[in-house]
């Protein structure tokens, strides 16, 4: 497997870490008080202010690798550079690479009508709007995925969509248009993975209400906008349904695969800048006579710090290149393994920093407290840990049975 980045994509690493210097963390912490001020029902001014000069930097959809308005890039290629944008909260949505959505976006570059994509993909594109994905329940464990109880009824020549949502992240954002609804059209289909649909549902539609916002460890809107939403007989035509009924579970695996690396390069990024964090404050903070740096358990904690780091990322480069080389259904394993390691790691490692900062770590005073949120939540979403070690045992005792 390569590990040199190609000159295109080392031209785009030069760039975009210039872009972070002169203009993401120098406002990260004006970020956070626009995000604690207005909260998550307001659009955030520093990302209009911001967007524009990404797009003319040409720092833009650097995800999209199936489309014209994309970067071309492999997801081994995108993945150094997804890791530059998770050292900060505010870099993903600035540079239109932001979950949920890339995500939405790969759906409808995939899956979608030319109809659709030139009502809902074009302007995602453009960051002139955004979206939520509906599929966590609150009344099912949706570990379980084919749990979900919200139904996609075929009523004449529209959809009866029912159900409610939460953990729908964006569904506050005044800018969120669509949702993409995951819900089931055929339960009584005896194969559990074919009775469920999804459809693209306009958030101005009737029977659509936010309900509210979801708090993620006490953060309203930021690290992200958790939101419930409830759909009552929302009425939709049958062209919005995407890709063809009791398709929805092939849809969702298909998204997944992608967000997975995602969330696991940005996660590896958020770690960098935690460990970054430790190392200058145990450098300047003295304690019984002596750098905090020179004590014992924080110079092992650095230590095991970069190891793990280290691990994470190289375990995520592999998955990454198993997706481009085999697709996404061969390379589930190391797929799945990432979605456990990374996050753990991650939890783990902002955790030391959080200790060697004191205190003041737990404030919002050094980011520790929102990244520490951020890596805990990713323990549990698109999958939680108990899911993936599941599949990951499974899959490697399947060598060892007999035909």
């Amino acid at each position: 497997m390569p590990f040199d980045p190609s000159p295109k994509v080392a031209d785009l690493q030069k760039r975009l870490n210039a872009f972070m210097d002169e203009h993401i963390y120098p406002n990260e912490q004006r970020h956070v008080d626009e995000a604690e001020a207005l909260g998550p029902w307001k659009v955030h001014p520093i990302m209009d202010e911001l967007k524009p000069k990404a797009r003319a930097a040409g720092l833009w959809n650097l995800f999209l690798p199936e489309s014209p308005h994309g970067a071309g890039l492999t997801n081994l290629e995108y993945a150094p550079l997804c890791e530059i944008m998770g050292r900060s909260f505010l870099a993903p949505e600035v540079f239109n690479c932001s979950a949920p959505d890339t995500g939405n976006m790969e759906v409808l570059a995939r899956y979608g009508t030319p109809e659709q994509q030139a009502q809902w993909l074009t302007p995602l594109l453009a960051g002139e709007i955004r979206s939520c994905f509906a599929m966590t329940e609150p009344g099912v464990a949706s570990s379980d995925a084919t749990n979900i109880e919200s139904l996609i009824q075929r009523d004449g020549d529209h959809y009866l969509v029912n159900g409610r949502k939460w953990y729908t992240t964006n569904a506050t954002d005044p800018r969120c248009r669509v949702a993409i609804f995951m819900g089931k059209s055929n339960p009584d289909n005896p194969d559990r993975h074919r009775q469920q649909s999804m459809i693209l549902i306009p958030m101005d539609a009737p029977g659509v209400t936010v309900l509210r916002p979801l708090p993620v460890f006490g953060y309203y809107g930021m690290p992200d906008r958790a939101s419930e939403v409830m759909f009552k007989n929302v009425r939709v035509p049958l062209s919005n349904l995407l890709l063809g009924e009791d398709r929805g579970f092939e849809i969702a695996q298909g998204r997944l695969g992608p967000g997975r690396i995602h969330h696991c390069m940005r996660l590896i990024g958020l770690a960098e800048r935690a460990l970054e964090r430790m190392c200058r404050r145990s450098l300047s903070r003295v304690a019984f006579g002596k750098p905090v740096a020179q004590q014992g358990v924080t110079v092992e904690r650095i230590a095991e710090s970069r190891i793990m780091i280290e691990q994470a990322r190289l375990l995520t480069l592999n998955a990454a290149h198993r997706m481009d080389t085999v697709g996404n259904k061969l390379a589930r394993t190391e797929i799945a393994m990432i979605k456990v390691a990374v996050p753990n790691m991650a939890t783990k490692v902002i955790d030391w920093a959080i200790q060697a900062h004191g205190g003041g770590g737990t404030s919002n005073d050094f980011g520790l407290a929102h990244a520490y949120a951020m890596s805990r939540v990713l323990r549990l979403a698109d999958g939680p840990d108990e899911v993936h070690r599941n599949q990951i045992g499974k899959l490697e005792l399947r060598k060892y049975q007999c035909a």
